[in-house]
């Protein structure tokens, strides 16, 4: 591995990259606030407004492997700049959409908007795990995913605010004349171009300042055959095991916090601006502080123990969340968000270490399972409809959670004996 030429060029581009953890989890989690704001805009079913999440998680599907091709052709920086470049596009698409107010439109904006970030997330997860000392690469990598944690706390309070406008009472809906109905419709789906020209424009000027950065290179192996490289990184137990549980992972995440306004709504009885600042004030300071607070634990826990033992809180607090509802129901899928905070970017960790220059084909497998979040949402709002209750809908993130904690376990297990036993933050040799 190439050393950065000097400390401060090592720390701007850790921030630069740490930017675009805080940018994803950003537009990601306006999702939560697109799906009842769409779902009212064209009368969704629970299931229907669930194609949200599936237009996004199927281009990490789709674009993941053509991502860590990209990153061995051109090298990590334009692949950010071109990930960049695609997730502006895909928010420009939103004020075409919304002017011709079709949900297969929105959809396909998403859809873009997804294919960037795809890009982005094969192209920094690894980069930033990479980015320094082999040992510290789990906190490392939790500490930039941080940052994303914090973009989780601001999306919906922001987006409530901004999105979720004031609009005509169903019942007055109801009266008008089916044109009219449309039109009024139509206006209200209008709120989300200024948010989304916003985001279009700070992508762009983020491209700006990553065609002028100098970025370490972080491999000195002679490049392989893709084709090659992915057999080898297919080939890798770790691996294979990370794309499992990072599948099961992001729908679980999907699950939470996309439907967790509606479960809000209808569990507790909280209006949607209210259940909004839950989502952003409660999951999403409870996502952050999670993901902090687990990286300081790693300095004495190894982090396959303490995914297992977030993993088993999950599945225990899921549980409440089925059959408590209310507010207790409400503060269980808030210490969901905590504990489940750290999962991303430790099993991404565990999955890819001692990868070597296989990496990139190796993060293009795990963010390929990233499809999860396009899955699992389906059976998620599938069990709400059949059942009639939201709340049962959280049987899906609780099987999750249990794939997790098998992930866990498996990790902790191969692990070095006394690597398994000794605090990560304890190994501090180079």
């Amino acid at each position: 591995m190439t050393e950065p030429s000097s400390r401060q060029s090592y720390a701007f581009a850790f921030a630069m990259i740490t930017s675009l953890f805080f940018m994803w989890g950003f537009v990601h989690n306006l999702d939560p606030i697109l799906i009842p704001h769409l779902r009212r805009s064209f009368n969704l079913t629970v299931l229907q407004s669930a194609l949200v999440d599936s237009a996004v998680f199927i281009a990490y599907f789709v674009m993941a492997l053509p991502a860590g091709m990209l990153i061995r052709r051109v090298g990590y920086k334009w692949a950010m700049i071109a990930g960049l470049l695609l997730f502006a596009a895909g928010a420009l698409l939103f004020l075409p959409a919304a002017d011709t107010h079709r949900y297969a439109f929105f959809l396909g904006a998403l859809f873009i908007i997804a294919c960037g970030l795809a890009v982005l997330e094969t192209a920094a997860n690894p980069y930033i795990a990479l980015l320094g000392r082999p040992e510290r690469a789990v906190q490392r990598l939790n500490l930039a995913q941080s940052f994303n944690g914090l973009a989780a706390t601001l999306a919906p309070i922001a987006g409530a605010r901004l999105i979720l406008v004031d609009g005509m009472p169903e019942a007055q809906l109801q009266a008008m004349p089916a044109a009219v109905r449309q039109a009024t419709l139509a206006a209200e789906a209008a709120s989300v171009k200024g948010p989304y020209l916003a985001i279009a424009l700070v992508i762009l000027v983020i491209a700006v300042v990553f065609y002028f950065l100098e970025m370490p290179a972080l491999c000195s192996e002679p490049a392989t055959q893709a084709g090659g490289a992915l057999r080898r990184a297919f080939g890798r137990p770790a691996v294979r095991r990370a794309a499992i549980a990072q599948f099961f992972y992001v729908g679980a995440q999907v699950c939470v916090f996309s439907f967790f306004i509606l479960y809000a709504s209808q569990a507790a009885g909280l209006a949607q601006v209210a259940a909004a600042d839950y989502l952003g004030w409660g999951c999403g300071l409870a996502f952050v502080g999670g993901r902090f607070a687990g990286t300081c634990l790693m300095k004495y826990i190894a982090s396959a123990r303490l995914l297992f033992a977030y993993a088993l809180a999950c599945m225990l607090l899921s549980a409440v969340a089925m059959f408590a509802g209310g507010l207790a129901g409400v503060a269980a899928v808030i210490g969901i968000a905590f504990f489940m905070s750290i999962m991303f970017p430790t099993i991404f960790a565990l999955g890819i270490h001692g990868a070597g220059c296989d990496t990139e084909m190796g993060s293009s497998l795990i963010i390929m399972s990233i499809v999860g979040g396009a899955v699992l949402p389906l059976v998620f709002g599938y069990i709400s409809d059949v059942t009639g209750k939201l709340q049962y809908g959280y049987a899906a993130p609780l099987l999750c959670f249990l794939v997790i904690a098998w992930f866990a376990r498996t990790a902790a297990r191969q692990q070095n004996p006394q690597a398994a036993m000794a605090p990560e933050g304890a190994l501090q040799h180079v």
